[in-house]
Protein backbone atom coordinates (compact mmCIF):
# COMPACT_ATOMS: atom_id res chain seq x y z
CA UNK A 1 0.00 0.00 0.00
CA UNK A 2 2.74 2.16 0.76
CA UNK A 3 4.23 1.89 -2.62
CA UNK A 4 0.75 2.71 -4.32
CA UNK A 5 0.53 5.91 -2.45
CA UNK A 6 3.82 7.09 -2.97
CA UNK A 7 3.31 6.13 -6.91
CA UNK A 8 -0.07 7.71 -6.31
CA UNK A 9 1.73 11.20 -5.11
CA UNK A 10 4.39 11.35 -7.69
CA UNK A 11 1.33 11.20 -10.53
CA UNK A 12 -0.78 14.11 -8.78
CA UNK A 13 2.99 16.52 -8.37
CA UNK A 14 2.99 19.20 -11.02
CA UNK A 15 4.81 18.94 -14.20
CA UNK A 16 6.69 21.73 -12.88
CA UNK A 17 7.90 20.42 -9.53
CA UNK A 18 11.28 19.72 -8.50
CA UNK A 19 12.38 15.88 -6.95
CA UNK A 20 15.34 16.15 -4.88
CA UNK A 21 15.87 13.23 -4.26
CA UNK A 22 15.83 11.08 -7.66
CA UNK A 23 17.37 14.21 -10.17
CA UNK A 24 20.87 14.76 -10.11
CA UNK A 25 21.84 12.79 -7.58
CA UNK A 26 25.29 12.26 -8.28
CA UNK A 27 25.50 16.00 -8.24
CA UNK A 28 27.32 17.70 -5.10
CA UNK A 29 24.84 20.18 -5.36
CA UNK A 30 21.91 17.93 -5.22
CA UNK A 31 23.50 16.09 -2.40
CA UNK A 32 23.80 19.01 -0.07
CA UNK A 33 20.57 20.78 -0.71
CA UNK A 34 18.76 17.28 -0.12
CA UNK A 35 21.07 17.33 2.93
CA UNK A 36 19.93 20.60 4.28
CA UNK A 37 16.35 19.75 3.77
CA UNK A 38 15.97 16.63 5.53
CA UNK A 39 18.15 18.50 8.64
CA UNK A 40 15.45 21.11 9.01
CA UNK A 41 18.46 23.89 7.70
CA UNK A 42 17.98 26.87 5.43
CA UNK A 43 20.82 26.26 3.02
CA UNK A 44 19.99 28.98 0.40
CA UNK A 45 22.81 30.53 -1.77
CA UNK A 46 23.87 34.48 -1.50
CA UNK A 47 23.08 36.88 -4.01
CA UNK A 48 25.75 38.03 -6.65
CA UNK A 49 28.08 40.55 -5.19
CA UNK A 50 27.45 39.41 -1.93
CA UNK A 51 29.86 39.43 0.68
CA UNK A 52 30.18 38.60 4.46
CA UNK A 53 33.13 40.94 5.61
CA UNK A 54 32.56 44.44 6.46
CA UNK A 55 33.69 48.05 4.75
CA UNK A 56 35.86 49.91 7.15
CA UNK A 57 34.76 53.19 8.66
CA UNK A 58 37.40 55.43 7.19
CA UNK A 59 36.69 54.33 3.80
CA UNK A 60 32.82 55.56 4.04
CA UNK A 61 33.83 58.81 6.07
CA UNK A 62 36.51 59.79 2.78
CA UNK A 63 33.97 58.54 0.68
CA UNK A 64 31.41 60.79 1.89
CA UNK A 65 33.42 63.95 1.85
CA UNK A 66 34.75 63.75 -2.08
CA UNK A 67 31.04 63.08 -2.30
CA UNK A 68 30.52 66.56 -1.02
CA UNK A 69 32.69 68.33 -2.58
CA UNK A 70 32.21 67.36 -5.52
CA UNK A 71 27.94 68.14 -5.52
CA UNK A 72 29.58 71.59 -4.02
CA UNK A 73 31.94 72.33 -6.95
CA UNK A 74 28.62 71.06 -9.23
CA UNK A 75 26.91 74.03 -7.69
CA UNK A 76 29.75 76.39 -7.59
CA UNK A 77 30.52 75.81 -11.68
CA UNK A 78 26.52 75.72 -12.99
CA UNK A 79 26.13 79.26 -13.95
CA UNK A 80 30.17 79.18 -15.72
CA UNK A 81 28.45 76.09 -17.48
CA UNK A 82 25.59 78.27 -18.87
CA UNK A 83 27.43 80.83 -20.21
CA UNK A 84 28.30 78.90 -23.19
CA UNK A 85 24.62 78.04 -24.21
CA UNK A 86 23.70 81.03 -23.56
CA UNK A 87 26.47 82.91 -25.84
CA UNK A 88 25.19 80.61 -28.93
CA UNK A 89 21.63 81.70 -28.16
CA UNK A 90 22.29 85.14 -27.80
CA UNK A 91 23.98 85.24 -31.36
CA UNK A 92 21.74 83.38 -33.12
CA UNK A 93 18.50 85.71 -31.82
CA UNK A 94 20.75 88.57 -33.45
CA UNK A 95 20.62 92.27 -32.63
CA UNK A 96 17.17 93.15 -34.00
CA UNK A 97 14.86 94.17 -31.45
CA UNK A 98 12.22 91.53 -31.54
CA UNK A 99 9.76 89.25 -29.16
CA UNK A 100 12.43 86.40 -28.94
CA UNK A 101 15.49 88.43 -28.81
CA UNK A 102 13.94 90.58 -25.28
CA UNK A 103 12.92 87.00 -24.19
CA UNK A 104 16.51 86.10 -24.47
CA UNK A 105 17.84 88.99 -22.81
CA UNK A 106 15.50 89.05 -20.24
CA UNK A 107 16.15 85.43 -19.16
CA UNK A 108 19.79 86.66 -19.12
CA UNK A 109 19.29 89.12 -17.11
CA UNK A 110 17.35 88.20 -14.69
CA UNK A 111 18.19 84.45 -13.69
CA UNK A 112 22.45 85.67 -12.14
CA UNK A 113 20.20 88.48 -10.63
CA UNK A 114 17.79 85.45 -9.09
CA UNK A 115 20.93 83.36 -8.52
CA UNK A 116 22.86 86.71 -6.65
CA UNK A 117 19.61 87.39 -4.65
CA UNK A 118 19.41 83.65 -3.48
CA UNK A 119 22.64 83.32 -2.48
CA UNK A 120 22.08 83.15 0.97
CA UNK A 121 20.70 79.83 0.51
CA UNK A 122 23.72 78.41 -1.68
CA UNK A 123 26.05 79.23 0.53
CA UNK A 124 24.26 76.72 3.04
CA UNK A 125 24.66 73.60 0.47
CA UNK A 126 28.30 75.10 -0.13
CA UNK A 127 29.29 74.83 3.64
CA UNK A 128 30.08 71.03 4.17
CA UNK A 129 32.90 71.67 1.65
CA UNK A 130 36.84 72.17 2.21
CA UNK A 131 36.69 74.87 -0.78
CA UNK A 132 33.24 76.55 0.00
CA UNK A 133 35.27 80.10 0.21
CA UNK A 134 36.64 79.39 -3.36
CA UNK A 135 33.27 77.88 -4.78
CA UNK A 136 31.56 80.56 -3.01
CA UNK A 137 33.76 82.85 -4.97
CA UNK A 138 33.68 80.98 -8.11
CA UNK A 139 29.37 80.77 -8.27
CA UNK A 140 29.75 84.71 -7.82
CA UNK A 141 32.04 84.99 -10.47
CA UNK A 142 29.97 82.65 -12.85
CA UNK A 143 26.44 85.02 -12.03
CA UNK A 144 28.40 87.99 -12.61
CA UNK A 145 29.77 86.85 -16.11
CA UNK A 146 25.84 86.39 -16.57
CA UNK A 147 25.02 89.65 -15.94
CA UNK A 148 27.84 91.25 -17.79
CA UNK A 149 27.20 89.05 -21.27
CA UNK A 150 23.23 90.26 -20.52
CA UNK A 151 24.16 93.80 -20.68
CA UNK A 152 26.60 93.55 -23.64
CA UNK A 153 23.83 92.09 -25.72
CA UNK A 154 21.23 95.17 -24.51
CA UNK A 155 24.12 97.40 -25.46
CA UNK A 156 24.24 96.13 -28.68
CA UNK A 157 20.94 95.44 -29.59
CA UNK A 158 20.86 99.52 -28.39
CA UNK A 159 19.05 99.14 -24.97
CA UNK A 160 21.54 100.72 -23.06
CA UNK A 161 21.75 104.56 -22.79
CA UNK A 162 25.37 105.21 -24.11
CA UNK A 163 25.47 107.94 -25.98
CA UNK A 164 24.48 111.77 -24.84
CA UNK A 165 21.62 111.94 -27.23
CA UNK A 166 20.21 109.08 -25.33
CA UNK A 167 20.38 111.46 -22.40
CA UNK A 168 19.61 115.51 -23.72
CA UNK A 169 16.86 116.56 -25.80
CA UNK A 170 19.39 119.19 -27.72
CA UNK A 171 22.02 117.32 -28.69
CA UNK A 172 21.48 115.50 -32.32
CA UNK A 173 21.45 111.42 -32.27
CA UNK A 174 24.59 109.80 -33.64
CA UNK A 175 24.96 109.91 -36.92
CA UNK A 176 25.51 106.70 -39.07
CA UNK A 177 29.05 105.79 -40.02
CA UNK A 178 28.25 103.26 -42.74
CA UNK A 179 24.69 101.71 -44.28
CA UNK A 180 24.33 98.65 -45.60
CA UNK A 181 21.21 97.12 -47.53
CA UNK A 182 20.74 94.35 -49.49
CA UNK A 183 18.65 93.15 -52.27
CA UNK A 184 18.25 94.36 -55.88
CA UNK A 185 16.52 97.71 -57.44
CA UNK A 186 14.39 97.02 -60.44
Amino acid sequence: MSQTTTARQTLKRHKWSIDLTTRGSNNDQYKALLAASQTGCDVTNNPPGYTDRQLPEGLSHQSDNSLVDKRSWDIAVGPLKQLPMNMFLMYMSGNIIGIFPIMMVGMMFFKPVQAILGFRGTCKMLEGSSHALVQKFVYLLGNALGLGLALYKCQSMGLLPTHASDWLAFVDPQTQVEFSGGGFSF
